[in-house]
Parts: C-alpha cells; structure tokens; sequence
C-alpha cells in the first residue's frame, strides 16, 4: 500500500519569540548549527520511506511561500494552505479528503514540523513498525515516546496488552503535575504523547466521519472541489466553518482499535527556549552562545547574538536573544512565559512585534 506523509506546519512557534514572529515562526527557523530549518530536516528524514511527490504540508495561507522557497522539489499542489487555524482534527480531515482523490487509500503519516529526531535510523525503523500496524484492519496508530524523566508538560499515553510490535493504548491523559508524572515513569507503563500518527486514510474518515460528521462532510467537499475552479471558494467556506479541535480529543479518545508503539530515537519537541542548549553544544560552563557574543563569568546561559556585539557578565541560568528590533532577556525558569509578552504587545496594538 502507498505511503504517504502530512506535515503539520501551521503553527505560530511563539515560545521562540522574538526569532519566531507570525511572519516567519519556528518551523521556518534553523535553530541547530548545521543551518537546516526545522521544516526541511522533517521532509529530508522522511524521503527514506516516502517519495517526495507523496508528501503534503499543511500550513497557514501565509506561509506558503516560505514552504516553497524552503522545500526544493515538493510539487506546488501538495501545499494545503488552510485559510485559518482550526487545530489538528481539521487539518487531517483536510488533506485527507485531499489525499483520498489521488489514491483510494494509503498510509498516512502525520508529524509535526518542528519537532527534532536524533537517531534517524531509529525513528525510520518504529514508523515502519507503525505502518505494518496500520496496514492492518481500521487501526490508529501513535508513536509515544519512552520517557526518560517525569516531565510535566506533556501529555502522556497509558498503554497495556502487547500485540506485536505495538501496545494498546488504555487512555490518553492529560499534563500531569510532578508526584503524578514521577508515578507514571515508575510504572513502565505511560510514554509521552507526541502528536506523531500513522493510519489508513480510510481508517481516520471513518473515525472522523463517526465522531466528527459536521467537519467530515465538510472536508468531504473539499476534497471534491479540490483541482477545480470552486477549490478556494469550497475550502475558505468549509474550513472557516469548522470548530477548532484537536485529533487527539476528537478520535483518539474515544476510537477503538488505538495502538501505541514506543519510540527511543532521541525526540525532542523543541517546545521553548531551554531546548536550544539540549540539541546543541555548550561551552565547558553550559553555555550556548551564537553570534557576536562575549561571556563573562556566566553559566548555564543561552545567548543568540544579532548584527550587534552582545556582552553578558556574571549571568546565570537565563536566555538573551537579540534580533533587530527586540531584545529578549527571560529566566529560564519563565521560558514558558515568553507567550506573556505577545499578548500584551498584542493588547498595545504593537502587532508588528509580534
């Protein structure tokens, strides 16, 4: 059966304020020294098990552009540009139903964009082990990951009974806090949730059209309309329409057939700030430093440097980030907290900060 692959590139980044801006936010943005985006390392390591004419990009209308200047040979057709935002469960009704008019059915991989792998050979493996899975009567398939410390923000997976190379997932749950999240990890028997998906796409229409028959039947009509003249008039209607709501709380919640495997291939969700200094080098005191930087007598910081020379002394454990027009200074106790400020530029009309 054919393989083929959604990249989820809609979003706007904003823990990566002030790099990532609505103009051009994180999935855009090379955040590791060999200078490759986030975006173009998620469709390079995918081209092993999916041909490039078979992986489509879901983004903001906006962003198109920059996929196509980014994405050197992805055919123009399969950049899905959604007029709004509506989250994840309108995005994969939307390229499903855009898929299915190309083929009758297929494997669908479903990642995010900015999310970073280690070890690619083992991430190439477990979605191989996934597809197998998925291939099988109406299964959905989730990649977890093996947690290695009790992490509190991110959602986990409680799986059970083995069934070959994948588990059944008991339930989805949500952000623990830390006693739960250090109970989870004790107990061998909770992954972290990654928002990484592999199924049949008739295997999801179906659990979409079940759970969610207001958005299938208007993905339905995109799909239909999708190569004709009424194609931007059909989606911007019908995507415009829908609720936001995520796959997770939509389908995976409430489906049968849910399948878990587990995957151990150095993931990291790059979710704020304090992973810069995880997927790159640091100096012998745990600094990051990029660009014209001097550090003095400073620890454990992370300094991205601009066209100007930045000077830090006697600093610990914060992120200094400098670009042309703003700079940011943040604890990296608050890294989670950088959203903060966009909502009060917001609020002060300053959008263009933003």
């Amino acid at each position: 059966m054919k393989t083929t692959a959604v990249i989820m590139a809609g979003g706007r980044g904003e823990r990566f304020w002030p790099k990532s801006r609505n103009s051009r936010p994180k999935q855009f943005l090379s955040l590791t020294s060999d200078g490759e985006t986030m975006i173009q390392k998620t469709v390079k390591r995918l081209l092993p098990i999916v041909d490039m004419e078979d992986i489509y990009i879901v983004t903001n209308a906006a962003y198109k552009q920059l996929v196509l200047d980014q994405i050197k040979g992805l055919p123009e057709e399969n950049i899905l540009a959604e007029p709004c935002a509506r989250n994840t469960a309108p995005c994969i009704a939307f390229a499903s139903a855009v898929i299915s008019r190309k083929y009758d059915d297929a494997v669908m991989l479903v990642l995010p964009s900015d999310h970073l792998i280690g070890y690619e050979n083992i991430y190439i493996s477990t979605l191989k082990k996934a597809i197998k899975v998925a291939e099988k009567d109406k299964n959905l398939v989730t990649i977890g990951i093996t947690p290695t410390y009790a992490e509190t923000g991110y959602g986990y997976i409680n799986f059970g009974e083995e069934c070959g190379d994948a588990f059944k997932v008991e339930r989805f749950v949500e952000k623990p806090d830390k006693k739960t999240a250090k109970g989870y990890l004790a107990s061998g028997k909770y992954l972290w949730n990654s928002g990484m998906f592999v199924w049949k796409i008739s295997s999801v229409m179906e659990n979409i059209r079940n759970f969610m028959p207001d958005i299938y039947e208007g993905a339905v009509k995109i799909g239909e309309s999708f190569g004709t003249p009424d194609f931007e008039d059909t989606l911007v209607r019908e995507f415009t329409a829908f609720r936001s709501e995520s796959i997770d709380f939509g389908i995976m919640e409430k489906a049968e057939s849910i399948y878990t495997i587990p995957g151990s291939f150095g993931w990291d969700d790059v979710g704020s700030w304090l992973a810069i200094e995880r997927i790159n080098e640091t100096d012998d005191a745990k600094n990051y430093i990029d660009g014209d930087v001097i550090a003095v007598d400073s620890e454990r910081t992370t300094i991205c440097g601009g066209k100007r020379l930045v000077a830090a002394i006697g600093v610990e454990d914060i992120v200094i980030v400098d670009t042309d027009d703003v700079v940011l200074v943040c604890s990296k106790n608050h890294t989670q907290d950088v959203k903060k400020v966009i909502t009060q530029l917001r609020e002060a009309g300053r959008d263009n900060l933003t």
